[in-house]
């Protein structure tokens, strides 16, 4: 084994060399600095170019999908294609802002998943404004205070969730957009061992997703909900025999230590975001479709809507049953449907549903999110 100082020498007599290397660094970074600066003056330009032409929303997503579509296939087998997505969503969130700060609000507080889905959507310039609840994210949307909102919508692990389905049941806004994320809880305390803890506190679904490990690691431990994962870390911090299981980004934005990491019931846990807009998107080739309907209160009512879509060739990948708030023990049903509702396929079947069932409303087409994302950083 080398001594310290051979090995202090070694990087000594390195410096030199590296020297040349460097600064052919530093000369790409002056570059890539020049061409965002001229990236900016062109985003300038296409702002100038919408206004004259009173086009009030300057974001583009379906036009950032297809430019970071174009990246990653150019720069296949050279570059990870999870850092193409990474830079040049910064880079264009950067760019955006010049022309007009986008507005989005998400369930925060900060710290929770619905933050950590936002960020990954937007990127870091992106106006964020946090809410409480989320029927609060639809309404910021709905008054316009904010151009998109990013609220949770499905659980690998626990399945719906309820109040997003039922705010786009009830409410006139529209799925634009979706992603998958996958999602690893972590055990946040500032108590030195397991033993220590006296109750743990996160949102409903965190401590359903982990419910597993809870009762084998904490089984004397109350289980407290809270509204979210973020409010459970603030929880956490203030007692130090308390703990709450959330993401790692809730560790660094409460100051709160990571006790245990992945305890999450099930490896592959992941949760599907949605963008909730008072427009869905146009057709891309690659697209899924959410409705609901209402059947009529007769034998065989149910049978008869889903043998329209059967009929049609229309694939239905999730259906989901919820009551109806209008009378008692009546049910509506949330499907969502390979394709987008401009296909002659599905545009087909849904007219025969129209004339089938009681009602029909369809709360978005949109690209379908990627599930093969990997892990945010540390989860």
């Amino acid at each position: 084994m080398k001594s310290l100082s051979d090995r202090r020498g070694a990087r000594a007599s390195a410096k030199p060399a590296l020297a040349p290397a460097r600064a052919k660094i530093d000369a790409l970074d002056d570059q890539i600095l020049g061409l965002l600066e001229s990236r900016a003056d062109v985003a300038r330009d296409i702002a100038a170019l919408k206004r004259a032409a009173a086009i009030e929303v300057f974001h583009d997503p379906e036009r950032e999908r297809q430019v970071l579509e174009r990246l990653v296939k150019r720069g296949e087998g050279r570059f990870p294609p999870d850092a193409i997505r990474a830079v040049f969503r910064e880079v264009m969130s950067a760019c955006l802002s010049v022309e007009e700060p986008l507005r989005v609000a998400y369930l925060g507080p900060e710290g929770t998943f619905s933050q950590m889905a936002a960020r990954r959507l937007f990127g870091l310039q992106a106006r964020y404004r946090d809410c409480a609840t989320i029927e609060a994210v639809f309404e910021t949307v709905h008054s316009k205070d904010a151009t998109y909102g990013v609220v949770p919508f499905e659980n690998s692990t626990e399945g719906a969730v309820s109040m997003t389905s039922d705010a786009l049941l009830e409410g006139d806004l529209f799925i634009r957009q979706e992603l998958v994320l996958p999602i690893a809880h972590c055990l946040l305390s500032r108590a030195r061992a397991l033993s220590s803890i006296t109750a743990v506190y996160s949102h409903p679904q965190a401590l359903a997703q982990c419910r597993v490990w809870i009762a084998k690691h904490l089984p004397r431990a109350q289980v407290v909900q809270t509204s979210s994962t973020a409010a459970a870390a603030r929880e956490a911090r203030a007692d130090e025999r308390a703990a709450a299981i959330a993401g790692d980004i809730a560790s660094e934005l409460h100051g709160v230590p990571i006790l245990r990491a992945k305890i999450q019931d099930r490896r592959e846990n992941a949760t599907r975001f949605v963008v909730v807009a008072h427009e869905d998107a146009p057709p891309t080739g690659h697209d899924r479709t959410t409705l609901v309907f209402g059947v009529k209160h007769e034998k065989g009512a149910l049978r008869r809507v889903l043998s329209d879509f059967e009929i049609a060739g229309v694939n239905l990948t999730r259906i989901e049953s919820r009551p109806s708030r209008k009378q008692p023990w009546q049910y509506v049903f949330l499907v969502d449907t390979e394709g987008h509702r401009a296909d002659p396929v599905l545009a087909k079947a849904l007219r025969a549903v129209t004339k089938s069932a009681a009602f029909v409303k369809v709360v978005g087409s949109y690209p379908r999110g990627d599930a093969s994302q990997k892990a945010p950083r540390g989860t």
